[in-house]
């Protein structure tokens, strides 16, 4: 029986086109998504925008559109941007997508049957940009230090409630028996510090009249759901035949709410928790934060006509911030595009292939299989390492070449050294999928057949 894998992303705010920091998530989850597929199981792979709520109900009225028109024009324009990029995603869920807003009913009534939702009264500060209440603690030199170009609002109103601090010691528990939880190491710790001082109960429905755009409390339509309510939600009405979901990936920002409170929302709905929420770190552009307040926002698009779909993937998921932040550059693409892909996998596959075609030999065909490196890697959820672990076995070729020196042997001699390069290049062709699937068809496509010939190079000098 094929074993089933379930992974997402975050979604996306349908206040502007998503830009190459948003998309970083999506690469890495789609290398997953192939990795699990060419081991032969069944994947879902969900991503998609996050359409209700005060982001985008501003962004619209300042567009002069409907909210409904505006979010189906960013929502078009966000699949662009993944389709430039070669996401494999198998569903692009929208939260005002019927079945989404069905489910959100259905779980809001389950919470609310097992007590865990009330009526009752917030005053304090809430961030439009985080779509979240802000406590004083978060709140530095009065602003939200992820947001600080918006002012917080000030509110007092009257919302429902969940009863998030009930699950404050299950949360504890199953984070401190379930190690690999929440990754990498410093997002476990970062909750579970959190889970150090009190939970507090969390607003999870705003007025109409604060906020029309989202989809109404089941019994109150004079509410709407807050938006990470709704938003989270998603994840099973995206994927009901697979969950649970074996990965969230998301940006460390959005750890707490994937973390602790999606899987209390979960526990007190009856549903089963995810296997893991890995939150990575932030892209910053030349030591800034890309925002469109600073004018620096690089779409996918953009960067993929510079460079090509492959070295934008494959420079993201090895040196983006999969541990810890980054800083990227179009220099560092560049670098990384000339000295790893040009200079390296593309000069080592340009001279196989001329050697083969001068020798004249005919080739066996064999099937190749993944690197037992590379597949560990992809198993502890490491395609930066895994994308390492495939560099080094074509460094190891490249040398293995050099020391041969086939253009100095013949006979027996030169057929054993090239079988033996042609059957690792296929090895990394096959090994590429995950990474860079273009390039890995382009490689198996060019080494299958008995007879092998010089092609033009995979990446041109940038």
């Amino acid at each position: 029986m094929r074993r089933k894998f379930y992974i997402t992303t975050a979604i996306d705010y349908t206040n502007d086109v998503i830009h190459i920091g948003h998309a970083y998530q999506k690469i890495v989850s789609d290398t997953l998504a192939r990795y699990h597929r060419l081991s032969g199981d069944e994947v879902f792979f969900l991503t998609g925008t996050d359409e209700h709520g005060g982001t985008s109900e501003q962004a619209a009225k300042k567009a002069g559109k409907t909210p409904t028109q505006y979010v189906d024009e960013i929502s078009r324009k966000d699949k662009l941007e993944l389709d430039a990029l070669d996401i494999s995603y198998d569903r692009f869920i929208r939260t005002t997508d019927k079945d989404h807003k069905e489910t959100v009913v259905d779980f809001y009534d389950k919470v609310r049957a097992n007590g865990d939702i009330y009526k009752g009264k917030y005053e304090g500060f809430y961030c439009v940009g985080c779509e979240s209440y802000k406590t004083l603690s978060e709140i530095k030199d009065g602003k939200c230090p992820l947001h600080p170009t918006r002012e917080l609002e000030k509110i007092s109103e009257e919302n429902y409630f969940f009863r998030w601090s009930k699950y404050a010691d299950f949360l504890k528990e199953h984070i401190e028996k379930n190690k690999d939880f929440i990754k990498p190491l410093s997002q476990r710790k970062s909750m579970l510090g959190f889970l150090d001082g009190p939970l507090e109960d969390i607003a999870i429905s705003r007025p109409k009249s604060k906020v029309s755009w989202g989809i109404e409390v089941p019994n109150d339509p004079e509410h709407v759901i807050y938006v990470w309510f709704d938003a989270l939600i998603n994840y099973i009405s995206g994927g009901k035949d697979f969950w649970p979901a074996d990965v969230h990936v998301l940006g460390k920002d959005n750890t707490r709410w994937h973390a602790l409170l999606w899987p209390a929302m979960l526990k007190s709905a009856g549903y089963p928790l995810p296997g893991c929420v890995w939150g990575h770190g932030f892209i910053t552009l030349e030591g800034q934060k890309i925002s469109k307040s600073l004018g620096n926002v690089i779409r996918p698009t953009e960067v993929v006509k510079t460079f090509g779909i492959d070295p934008v993937r494959y420079y993201f998921i090895r040196f983006g911030p999969w541990l810890e932040d980054s800083d990227i550059s179009l220099e560092k693409i560049k670098n990384a595009y000339n000295d790893d892909l040009a200079n390296g996998l593309g000069n080592l596959v340009s001279r196989t292939a001329k050697l083969c075609e001068k020798s004249g030999i005919s080739f066996t065909p064999s099937t190749p299989k993944l690197f037992e490196s590379v597949r560990g890697h992809f198993k502890s959820l490491r395609p930066d390492l895994a994308a390492v672990a495939l560099w080094q076995e074509i460094k190891s070729l490249d040398k293995f070449i050099n020391q041969e020196a086939p253009w100095n042997q013949k006979g027996e001699e030169l057929n054993k050294t090239l079988a033996t390069s042609v059957e690792k290049i296929r090895q990394i062709g096959w090994n590429l999928k995950p990474l860079l699937p273009r390039t890995a068809d382009k490689i198996l496509k060019q080494f299958c057949g008995k007879k092998i010939k010089s092609e033009s190079p995979l990446f041109p000098r940038a």
